[in-house]
């Protein structure tokens, strides 16, 4: 097979293409703000008091006020996937990219959240995750829950304006009714989802969702996203190989190839700002 042992970066629009994918999919690339990051990191600035202004009269002192800032550095950790296709499939490159742009995005995105979330330990510790965040219990009163995250998040300078939910949270919230039995998150069947919740959207991926000690687990979290940011470095990088062994397929062997996907990106949020949500 020609030229199938290389590496290199992705051509441009093919390697946008699968970011785009991995941001449509994960609900924390969804709501976070996006930076550029080099390679080296970069210092975030995170504004932990606001600036107060005052009334003056004429002529009067205007008041000094200084808003109290701290930065965060912003450091790229690599996440990286090897996947296994037929031989066959390297012969089209359009059927080989969308199946990259499929199955990379999706895979790359649920590991991104699940990591955010606390379900998988953190690349490093310039990697910021909410498992430490103060939960909010779903499942026994879904609306005092949703209504508690937003006043801990007001308590603490933030204002709720997106929430990342797995397909379990979604459940709890679509069978959550008023005492008249009518459900309180959505407005008809013809939604078919839980498209806000008390005025802010919601976004969903299945890695939003982490295994608990004591019988409970984390199905989604809440908060200002505009505390939270993320950035990745150049594009996605790729190299294929025919001859090798992943694992305990040998690929000369089962006319396979291995595509190994990777990229760098970063993470960073004033988690005091957030609520993680239980069931």
């Amino acid at each position: 097979m020609a030229d199938i042992n290389r590496s290199s970066f992705l051509p441009a629009p093919i390697s946008s293409e699968i970011i785009s994918k991995m941001q449509e999919e994960s609900a924390v690339m969804a709501l976070a703000r996006r930076v550029n990051l080099p390679g080296t990191g970069i210092a975030i600035p995170v504004i932990t008091s606001d600036p107060e202004a005052g009334w003056v009269a004429e002529t009067g002192k205007k008041p000094v006020s200084n808003s109290e800032v701290q930065s965060k550095l912003l450091r790229p950790y690599k996440l990286a996937v090897i996947e296994t296709v037929s031989e066959e499939l390297t012969r089209d490159a359009n059927a080989l990219y969308e199946e990259l742009k499929s199955r990379l995005g999706l895979s790359m995105a649920r590991k991104f959240d699940n990591t955010v979330i606390g379900g998988t330990a953190a690349p490093g510790s310039d990697f910021d995750t909410f498992a430490a965040c103060t939960a909010q219990d779903l499942k026994t009163d879904a609306y005092g829950a949703v209504v508690a995250a937003d006043t801990d998040v007001a308590v603490h300078g933030g204002i709720v304006n997106g929430y990342a939910l797995s397909p379990q949270a979604r459940g709890i919230l679509l069978g959550a009714k008023d005492k008249n039995d009518r459900p309180l998150f959505i407005n008809s069947m013809a939604e078919g989802a839980v498209p806000m919740i008390l005025g802010a959207p919601t976004k969903q991926n299945k890695g939003l969702y982490k295994n608990n000690a004591g019988g409970h687990s984390t199905v989604g979290v809440v908060g200002d996203w505009t505390q939270a940011v993320y950035g990745t470095v150049e594009g996605i990088k790729f190299s294929i190989a025919d001859q090798a062994t992943v694992g305990n397929i040998n690929l000369f062997e089962q006319n396979m190839v291995a595509i190994r996907c990777e990229m760098e990106i970063g993470f960073r949020a004033d988690t005091a700002c957030f609520n993680l949500l239980t069931d």
